[in-house]
C-alpha cells in the first residue's frame, strides 16, 4: 500500500510503538490521528503536528466516546496498537480481577469494537487496511502474563478470521507479532528488548508491502520453533 496521502487512525499513538509508528507514518505523508490517555503525550504529539483523541480504551464507554469522537471522518487505515499489561501471577499474589477486566476490554474488546464501527467506512475506501498488533506470546505464551498472552491470543485468532471474512473487500487484514520492546509497557521486564522504533519500522514495511502477517525480531525463530514443534515453542516461552 502506497501510504502518502492515506488517513490513519491509530490507537495508543503517544507512547512506545505507537509513538515512534506515528513518526514513521507522518515521515511517508500519512494523515495521522492518534488517540492516548496520558495529556501530557498527547499534548507533545499535538505539537508536533498530529491530531490526538484523549481516550480510555479499557471500557465500552471509552471506546463508544472515542468513535463518536470521530464523527464523520474518515479513514484507510485502522491500526489497533494500544494494550495493557496486567500483573497476574498467582505465585506472588492474588491477582486484581478488576485490573485483569481492563486488560482483556483494552487489548480484545476496544479492538473488535472499533473494528466493528470502522468497517463500513474502511470498505468503501479504494484499498484499506487494519492492522492488528498483537505479540509473539500470542503463538506461545508466558507463564507470568497469563491474562496479556490471552488477549493476544484472541486478537490473532480474531485476525485470522477476520481476514477471511474480509478477503473479497477492499480492506486488507495485518497481523503484527512484535518481541518483546523497549517501552514503558516493559520497563521492568528484565529480557533483551527491542528498540521500539525498530519494530515500528518493521510494522510499517509490513503495511507497505501488504504482508498479511509480520512477524517482527526474535518472533521469525519462536515461529519456527514452532512450525517444527508447537510444545518446544511453549516450553521456551513458558519460562518466562
Amino acid at each position: 500500500m502506497e501510504l502518502n496521502g492515506k488517513s490513519v487512525l491509530l490507537t495508543g499513538g503517544s507512547a512506545g510503538i505507537g509513538r515512534e509508528l506515528a513518526h514513521l507514518l507522518k515521515a511517508k505523508d500519512a494523515r495521522v490521528t492518534l488517540t492516548g490517555r496520558n495529556k501530557d503525550r498527547l499534548a507533545e504529539m499535538q505539537a508536533e503536528g498530529f491530531e490526538v483523541i484523549e481516550a480510555n480504551l479499557s471500557n465500552a464507554k471509552g471506546v463508544d466516546a472515542l468513535i463518536a469522537d470521530l464523527g464523520t471522518r474518515e479513514f484507510d487505515i485502522l491500526i489497533n496498537n494500544a494494550g495493557q499489561l496486567v500483573d497476574h501471577d498467582f505465585r506472588k499474589a492474588l491477582p486484581d480481577s478488576d485490573a485483569a477486566d481492563d486488560c482483556i476490554y483494552a487489548n480484545l474488546s476496544a479492538p473488535i469494537r472499533l473494528t466493528t464501527a470502522l468497517v463500513p467506512m474502511l470498505g468503501r475506501r479504494p484499498e484499506a487496511a487494519i492492522v492488528n498488533v498483537t505479540s509473539g506470546l500470542a503463538i506461545a505464551p508466558a507463564a507470568r502474563q497469563p491474562v496479556y498472552c490471552a488477549t493476544k491470543s484472541g486478537l490473532r485468532a480474531y485476525s485470522l478470521t477476520l481476514r477471511e471474512q474480509l478477503k473479497d473487500t477492499s480492506i486488507r487484514v495485518i497481523e503484527a507479532l512484535p518481541p518483546v520492546v523497549d517501552t514503558q509497557m516493559n520497563a521492568n521486564n528484565p529480557m533483551s528488548k527491542m528498540p521500539a522504533v525498530e519494530c515500528a519500522a518493521q510494522i510499517l514495511d509490513a503495511i507497505e508491502s501488504d504482508m498479511d502477517e509480520a512477524n517482527i525480531g526474535q518472533v521469525r525463530l519462536l515461529r519456527w520453533a514452532y512450525s517444527i514443534s508447537p510444545a518446544l515453542a511453549r516450553r521456551i516461552t513458558l519460562r518466562f
